[in-house]
């Protein structure tokens, strides 16, 4: 049986055993897109990503990543991961930026160092393109909001710089916390959208700092 080197990367984490976390493969040009699926599957973190080359093409590495259930063109914690895997494993020396060709095109990653080890990656995703809005009458019940609830000062709307999400501002926090979602009718409303998942915001934090 064949075997494949791997890396487990926790993003966005200052500890281990925290963040988001990744599974990176290295060298893995020999494998089908049917082989790294069921290894995404397998693995089952939110993504896995696979360098197919540790050689550069036009300046980049070639890149795919993979949900346990499907390959995406770009998602940010895997792009950053991936980064430094190949800043420590590949490219094995202190560099500013690290490029990697994905689906959306090439997406640079630089890099800042402390003590010779990267300290804080920072990624450049393509420039954001927006889609279609939605009512605040329509997106309220679907989190068992109020129309209240929602921030008029800003719209909701798809917005993507790869995969496209929709946007739902909330004026605060309390009612960022009492949503609770209605599945059939999210479902029923991403059917006439791009987008097919959501993110919820507010401008208030947890926390003073």
């Amino acid at each position: 049986m064949a075997s494949l080197s791997f890396y487990i990367v926790d993003v966005f984490a200052e500890t281990k055993y925290a963040g988001n976390q990744l599974a990176v493969f290295t060298d893995a040009g020999h494998l089908s897109s049917e082989q790294m699926q069921e290894i995404a599957k397998e693995i089952n973190f939110s993504e896995t990503t696979f360098i197919l080359s540790p050689d550069l093409r036009e300046g980049g590495y070639d890149v795919r990543i993979f949900t346990p259930t499907k390959e995406l063109p770009f998602a940010g914690h895997p792009t950053l991961g991936t980064a430094f895997v190949l800043q420590q494993f590949v490219i094995r020396q202190a560099v500013e930026q690290v490029n990697l060709n994905l689906s959306v095109g090439q997406i640079p990653v630089t890099i800042s160092y402390q003590n010779a080890h990267p300290d804080v990656l920072w990624m450049r995703p393509n420039p954001p393109t927006f889609g279609a809005t939605v009512t605040a009458d329509a997106i309220a019940p679907i989190f068992t909001l109020n129309t209240d609830d929602i921030d008029s000062h800003l719209p909701i709307q798809e917005v993507s710089t790869g995969v496209p999400f929709l946007i739902v501002p909330l004026k605060s926090l309390d009612a960022l916390q009492r949503i609770y979602v209605n599945t059939d009718r999210l479902m029923t409303l991403v059917e006439n959208l791009q987008a097919k998942e959501v993110f919820v915001f507010c401008s208030e934090t947890r926390h003073a700092n």
